[in-house]
C-alpha cells in the first residue's frame, strides 16, 4: 500500500492532512486488468451526505442510438473521477488512514456516493453539443459514432477538441478507434445493433458441450 500512496502523492492526487472527524480506512483492490488500486471506505461519510439525484442516461437508449452507424470509436477516461478537482474546503472530508500516515484527496476519489452523478453532470456539460449526434457518453465511457466512414475523422476531431480544451485524459488501453464492432457498457454493438457477447456466452456453450463438439 505504501507504494500506491507514494504514487498518488507524486502525481498530486493526495496530500498530508491533520484531521480526525471523518477518517476512512484504506484497502487495496485488484482490478480485472491486474492493476492494484487503493480505495477508501467512505460508508460513514456517504450516510451523512445528501444524495445527488442527477440522472444517468438510460443504457438501452444509448445502445439503440448506435444502430445504423458505419464506424464507431470507444474511449474510456483515465482515472476519470480523479480528473475532477475537489473544492479545497472539502478536501479534508476525504481523509483516510494508511500505514504511512493520514492523507486527503485533492481530486475526487472513488467510492463517494455522488461521484458518478457529479461526473455525468460534467460530461453532459462539456460534450453538450455532441451528445446525441456524434457522441454518446455514460459517466467515463465515451463513444463517437458516424453514419458514414468518411465523416468519422471529423467527428473524432470534434471530440478531441473538447478533451484538449478541458485537459481530459483517456486510457489508451481501453480505446478503440474507427471500428465497425465493439463493446460499449457491456454490450457488443455494431451497425446492425446489439450482438451476443462471446465472453458472456462461454459458460452457456461449455455447459451445453458445444466447445467439445467434434
Amino acid at each position: 500500500m505504501g507504494l500506491e500512496v507514494e504514487k498518488l502523492r507524486a502525481i498530486g492526487f493526495i496530500r498530508d492532512v491533520v484531521y480526525l472527524i471523518w477518517l476512512a480506512n484504506s484497502v487495496l483492490m485488484k482490478k480485472s486488468s491486474g492493476v492494484w488500486r487503493i480505495c477508501q471506505d467512505y460508508t460513514d461519510m456517504n450516510k451523512a451526505c445528501p444524495k445527488d439525484n442527477f440522472p444517468l442516461p438510460r443504457i438501452d437508449q444509448l445502445v439503440d442510438a448506435t444502430v445504423g452507424h458505419e464506424l464507431l470509436s470507444f474511449m474510456d477516461a483515465y482515472f476519470g473521477y480523479n480528473q475532477i478537482f475537489m473544492n479545497p474546503a472539502d478536501c479534508k472530508h476525504t481523509a483516510f488512514i494508511t500505514d504511512k500516515g493520514l492523507y486527503c484527496y485533492e481530486v475526487m476519489p472513488f467510492n463517494l456516493k455522488n461521484a458518478r452523478a457529479m461526473y455525468q453532470r460534467l460530461v453532459n456539460k462539456i460534450f453538450a453539443e455532441l451528445i446525441g449526434t456524434s457522441m454518446e457518453v455514460y459517466v467515463d465511457n465515451m463513444m463517437v459514432k458516424s453514419k458514414t466512414a468518411d465523416r468519422h475523422l471529423h467527428d473524432l476531431s470534434l471530440m478531441f477538441d473538447v478533451l484538449k480544451k478541458y485537459s481530459m485524459r483517456l486510457n489508451p488501453t481501453k480505446c478503440a478507434f474507427g471500428v465497425s464492432y465493439g463493446k460499449f457498457l457491456g454490450f457488443m454493438i455494431s451497425q446492425r445493433g446489439i450482438e451476443a457477447n462471446p465472453k458472456k456466452n462461454q459458460g452457456i456453450t461449455r455447459h451445453a458441450g458445444f466447445d467439445n463438439a467434434k
